[in-house]
């Protein structure tokens, strides 16, 4: 019953639907107006726009695959992961060693990453090695995934402590952790792990906002001293 004094809060919300439903109507109409006032030479303009557009993808796409994008390769040596890093915006690098079961874990999400996102350059290098490299980006854990953007270090995954704290983590889990360092195009939800409901427990990613370096350590480095 409505008390005397109060609005009609079912006729308040009514009144709000139908300015918003007017709203949408007058932005519909006014997109139909504009096609009907275009002409052929407008037309031919939209058109050429989107085919230089996908003329531009399928050229990136060309390149990507050229630099080996689209599968999970191995880096032989030290000096050539350089060269990976110089010549792919975006690189996922493995340090592993072959006698470290969780490797192989790794191994198999990055392998279905690699096809997944031909956007990034997704390897591996075996740390053993390659004890230059670890000892400059302080790789004292094994396995350890590095993000590189633009020749710059973005982050590390270090174990699997952010990924959940158990072997079980899934594909997805890692790809929103890549994620989380722009490395990839992702169009999932960043503030949700997509393990969250099996893990919530253990990771603490919980409710926290992405940031920019989530994972990078703390011992004196920053991305400015990982430029290659």
């Amino acid at each position: 019953k409505k008390m005397a004094g109060n609005p009609d809060i079912g006729a308040v919300l009514g009144q709000q639907l139908l300015q918003v439903a007017k709203v949408m109507e007058e932005q519909v109409d006014d997109e139909i107006n504009k096609l009907e006032k275009m002409d052929e030479d407008d037309l031919e303009a939209i058109k050429r726009k989107r085919m230089e557009a996908l003329k531009n993808a399928q050229k990136k796409k060309a390149e990507w695959l050229h630099q080996g994008h689209g599968e999970y390769s191995e880096i032989p040596e030290e000096k050539e992961f350089f060269n990976v890093t110089k010549n792919s915006q975006n690189v996922v690098c493995h340090f592993y060693r072959d006698e470290t079961f969780r490797c192989k874990i790794l191994d198999k999400h990055l392998g279905l990453l690699a096809r997944k996102h031909i956007e990034t350059k997704f390897c591996k290098i075996n740390a053993e090695k390659c004890p230059f490299l670890c000892d400059r980006l302080k790789i004292k854990v094994i396995p350890t995934v590095i993000l590189i953007k633009d020749s710059k270090t973005r982050g590390y995954i270090v174990g699997f402590t952010e990924l959940g704290n158990t072997d079980e983590f899934s594909t997805e889990m890692l790809e929103w952790r890549i994620a989380q360092n722009e490395v990839i195009n992702y169009s999932g939800d960043l503030m949700t792990p997509p393990d969250a409901p099996k893990t919530a427990s253990k990771t603490n990613f919980i409710g926290k906002k992405p940031i920019k370096g989530r994972g990078k350590r703390n011992d004196d480095e920053s991305s400015d001293e990982n430029d290659w």
